[in-house]
This record gives structure tokens, sequence and C-alpha cells, in this order.
């Protein structure tokens, strides 16, 4: 698979160039067109996403795919040896060589044991993610430390170590969507970043009177 972005950081979408009778997982939700006789399977099961499989046609051809909220893309390369712990409401799609596990022991041991706000990406090719807002890169040297809240945070390296809190102890948590959150960092490694937060957004909204009815 190979993916080349357009209308970014502002409005980004990504086209997925499939090889013939290539599959590739999408979120469900994002698939905007298609090359014509690319076949979607929206009855796959993926753990902790809601997703489709798209495939190829002998000729080969594309899918193209957007998240609901503007802003940025970001194609995460994954080398078969580093994995990812990766937000997962910025997922967008995965190459069949990929895999996301939302209960492997790298966000088990963050969520405590239940499916929380994150998912761990691992094994080989591009995955892309989506940014609310523009993407920025936190590179820590080892040692360097550095303190993220949990909803501005897309992705980040399994080099690091990582310990998940709250902000503040009075106030609402939820391992859930990782509202009341903040995540600790240790390098070396790399976190990837975006400068809004889709669940500050909902909060938002909610408290200027805007509701689904609106």
């Amino acid at each position: 698979m190979q993916v080349r972005t357009r209308h970014t950081p502002t409005f980004g979408v990504a086209r997925l160039v499939l090889a013939p009778a290539e599959p590739v997982l999408v979120e469900r939700s994002s698939v905007l067109a298609t090359s014509y006789g690319i076949g979607i399977d929206t009855k796959v099961k993926a753990p902790g996403v809601t997703a489709a499989l798209c495939t190829a046609g002998p000729e080969g051809g594309w899918v193209d795919v957007a998240p609901p909220l503007p802003g940025d893309l970001h194609v995460l390369e994954l080398d078969g040896a580093t994995g990812w712990c990766v937000a997962r409401d910025s997922w967008l799609a995965a190459s069949a060589t990929a895999r996301l596990d939302p209960a492997a022991p790298p966000v088990r041991a963050l969520h405590g044991g239940d499916h929380g706000f994150l998912a761990y990406a691992f094994g080989s090719g591009p995955v892309v993610l989506s940014c609310y807002g523009t993407l920025d890169v936190v590179t820590l040297d080892a040692g360097e430390l550095v303190t993220l809240a949990a909803g501005h945070v897309v992705a980040f390296a399994d080099t690091l170590q990582c310990r998940l809190r709250a902000v503040s102890p009075d106030a609402p948590q939820s391992v859930r969507n990782g509202g009341g959150l903040a995540l600790d960092f240790a390098g070396p490694g790399l976190v990837l970043t975006r400068t809004r937060s889709p669940r500050s957004l909902v909060t938002w909204l909610r408290d200027n009177g805007f509701s689904a009815r609106s």
C-alpha cells in the first residue's frame, strides 16, 4: 500500500493506493471515495475500532479516507521492530501487514486492564493517523521528561517510559476517552501530538449549549 496525502495540514485526505487484490483496513465512517471495483466489507471484526475492509480488484485501485474533524494527517511507517501506542480516535487506516490491538501489554498496563483510549500498533507497513489541528512532534532524548494532556496525544513509540495519571484528583477522569488524564513521558523516543483535542471540542459544544439537535 502507498499513501498519498492532499489538502494538508487543514483538511487532510489520504489516498490509499492498492496493488491487485490488496486489502486495507480503514475506519468505517472515513471512506469518501474509491476507484471502481473496490470491495468493501463493513462486517469485518477489528478489536477496539469500527472498521471496514477494503479490497482492490484484479487491476488494483485506490481508497480515499478523511477524518470527521479538520486537521493534519500523519503516515506512521511501522518497521517491525518498534511498536506505537495510538489514540483510537486518531486511527484512519492500516496496511494488511500492520496490526492494532487495544489489549496489548503496553496499553493494558496504562489502562489498568480495561479497554481505553489507546491501542497498540505493531507489525510493518503504513498506518494513517488523523490529527485534529496541526501535528507536532516531540523528540525526547534519553532521560528527558515531558507531560502532555491525554487528549492531545496522537501516538508515541514504545521506546518511551510512560505513566498515566489524573490531572487533578478532584476532577472527573475517564480511561475510556482520556478525559481528565495526563501522560508523563521519559525518553528516548517520539511523541506525536495534536494542537486541538476532540474531547475539548465536545466539552466546549456542551458548555455553550450545542447538542445533536442544534
